[in-house]
């Protein structure tokens, strides 16, 4: 069983520590996605690379039509469906063209920042760790939370959470940025059209 003061780590640690490209790649990535450092992302990888590695194992055992596999391939299917990772008709080759960005794409902090909650991924982890956000109707500090596609529309800020006030610094931030941005668009959209209509 194992002692429960000590858990088994959930990750694996690259085998050669001082590779400038991974260091560089893995950087690039912390930053995007906002992550605390490089063992949540170490986490994530070790996720994608069971899922690779059970699609592997099944791409052999599904050629011979065994039952049995047929099941763990649709079990598997369904899971990352559920997650919004695959679509339910998804084959085996888009199982292993899964890429790492797949699967950070489904973290809560992501979806926090992808819902304008926030106006970066760093402040979208501040405001979860700070008891600001509710998912699937109760209060979570956790932004690495795995979100299902069902539960997505369920998140937005606690009730007790100052950012409800439209008045509130970070809201009027947020609100002028969206603003901004739909100005924007909108002057794109007319300078096409007017183009258009030179031609």
């Amino acid at each position: 069983m194992g002692d429960p003061k000590f858990p088994k780590k959930k990750y694996a640690t690259p085998r050669h520590p001082w590779e400038k490209e991974r260091i560089d790649s893995e950087k690039e990535i912390v930053v995007k996605y906002g992550l605390k450092n490089k063992r949540e992302l170490w986490k994530s990888q070790a996720m994608l690379e069971s899922v690779r590695s059970q699609a592997r194992k099944l791409q052999a055992k599904l050629r011979t039509e065994d039952q049995f596999s047929q099941k763990q391939f649709q079990d598997l299917i369904k899971r990352l469906s559920r997650y919004s990772i695959l679509g339910e008709n998804a084959s085996l080759d888009d199982v292993l063209s899964l890429s790492i960005d797949d699967i950070l794409q489904r973290r809560l902090q992501t979806i926090v920042f992808r819902k304008n909650l926030a106006r970066t991924p760093k402040q979208a982890r501040q405001i979860i760790t700070h008891g600001h956000v509710e998912f699937d109707g109760r209060r979570v500090n956790v932004p690495g939370i795995m979100v299902e596609g069902s539960k997505e529309e369920s998140i937005r800020y606690s009730e007790r959470s100052a950012l409800n006030d439209d008045l509130h610094p970070i809201r009027q931030v947020l609100l002028n940025g969206s603003q901004v941005q739909h100005r924007e668009s909108i002057q794109e959209e007319a300078k096409a059209v007017n183009g258009e209509n030179r031609r």
